[in-house]
């Protein structure tokens, strides 16, 4: 790679071993992808967060330790736990521990103690074109494709390289002639209704990660006014079901004034027109066909805004969760304040919704509950939830999930799926 001065001084450690050992991972990255140089990034999203093995925690600690400090604005993903409210979760004093420590390690360096996976509700906002190193799959495809700022998907303690140094290589996603479409997803056979529905945005874009695998998709016939946090379910979807980092949304999303705007002009040859049954077929992949009474009911994942917690109190409509179910709701710090100063977050409680702040919902201290199925309006939840959790699961929308929550039960055969 094609190192600048500086960048040389930093990889001979001259601004101290933190820094060379994160210049060291980012060139070596770089060439492992035919990089030819390095760019400067203007923030950082952290993913490597979460307690799951001691690697993690050490590698944290021996970076804040040797005197690593962020350089540039970095955002933290969700902790394994409610750091704020522990004893909520019921979180083992062991795992709670090892989180602290990450946390620590994490302040030290001059993070902003976000620990949200949405962190373009709020904070750390890039603008269009800007170039930053997120991490964490449904943050990475709502930065570059809603947002229209430029960042590969970048993992594990790649993220914490960055943030020390300020700088990633330049390859893939920060370039713009690797961001024009390998595929066209064709929406328009979709009925008007369903495509307008929220609840078909997960489905839509499970299935369309299954076709584009790590590949670019152009999606056509999307209504113009769809709403973003649709944008945001499809793109954590197509992320968990494939590896997309990027979807373009024609007249939809930034770059993607026209097909031919984000295809460079070249005739598509893999078009794939998605059905009304596809969306069904992908929703019976994602559910147990038994589940009829899950006793835990899980949204917010990625984490709510606080206009989808509003959208949750307004379908409550002050009912009370059924005693044998608990209701989870996840959402970031800053939003959590936001419902409490505003009453919002007292108008969920009292209908015995739990609000979680932090945290991972597949993430849960699994030995301290007694769960046996989980229901969810996320199809990143219901894709990942037995494998990460040991709970079979069911996809559902959120008037469907909220439904469930009060009556105890589930009735699948009551599903927007059977409307089509």
């Amino acid at each position: 790679m094609d190192l600048t001065p500086e960048e040389q001084r930093i990889l001979a450690g001259e601004n101290g071993e933190a820094a060379r050992i994160a210049m060291a991972v980012l060139v070596d990255l770089g060439t492992v992808f035919g990089a030819e140089r390095l760019i400067p990034v203007a923030q950082v999203h952290i993913d490597t967060t979460l307690y799951m093995v001691d690697a993690g925690v050490e590698f944290a600690e021996r970076m804040a330790a040797a005197g690593g400090r962020f350089c540039v604005p970095a955002s933290l993903n969700p902790a394994a736990v409610d750091l704020l409210h522990p004893e909520r979760m019921r979180v083992p004093a062991d795992l709670l521990e090892n989180s602290r420590r990450l946390e620590r390690a994490y302040l030290s360096m001059g993070a902003a103690p976000t620990w949200t996976c949405a962190p373009y509700q709020q904070g750390l906002i890039p603008r269009f074109g800007q170039q930053i190193a997120w991490a964490e799959s449904n943050a990475i495809v709502f930065a570059n494709s809603v947002i229209g700022a430029r960042t590969n998907r970048y993992g594990d303690l790649m993220d914490i390289c960055a943030a020390i140094v300020g700088k990633a290589p330049c390859f893939g996603l920060h370039l713009g002639p690797q961001r024009q479409a390998d595929l066209v997803i064709d929406a328009a056979a979709l009925p008007h209704s369903l495509r307008r529905d929220p609840a078909a945005y997960p489905l839509l874009g499970y299935v369309t990660g299954e076709l584009a695998g790590d590949r670019i998709p152009a999606i056509v016939g999307i209504p113009a006014d769809v709403p973003v946090r649709a944008l945001k379910a499809f793109g954590a979807a197509a992320a968990s079901s494939g590896a997309v980092g990027l979807f373009h949304m024609i007249g939809v999303t930034p770059e993607a004034g026209s097909l031919e705007m984000c295809t460079g002009g070249q005739k598509m040859e893999e078009i794939h027109v998605v059905t009304a049954e596809d969306l069904a077929e992908a929703a019976a992949r994602l559910s147990d066909p038994d589940l009829r009474r899950p006793d835990l009911i899980v949204v917010g994942c990625p984490h709510y805004s606080y206009a989808e917690m509003t959208t949750l109190a307004g379908l409550l409509d002050g009912r009370r969760v059924h005693p044998d179910v608990a209701c989870w709701a996840f959402t970031s710090r800053a939003v959590y304040g936001w419902m409490a100063e505003s009453g919002l977050l007292r108008t969920l409680t009292d209908t015995g919704v739990t609000v979680f702040t932090d945290a991972c919902p597949l993430q849960y201290p699994k030995s301290a509950w007694s769960f046996t199925a989980a229901l969810s309006d996320s199809a990143k939840f219901a894709n990942y939830c037995f494998s990460q959790t040991g709970l079979p699961s069911a996809i559902a929308s959120l008037p469907e999930c909220v439904e469930t929550a009060v009556t105890g039960r589930h009735a699948p055969e009551r599903s927007i799926w059977k409307r089509f």
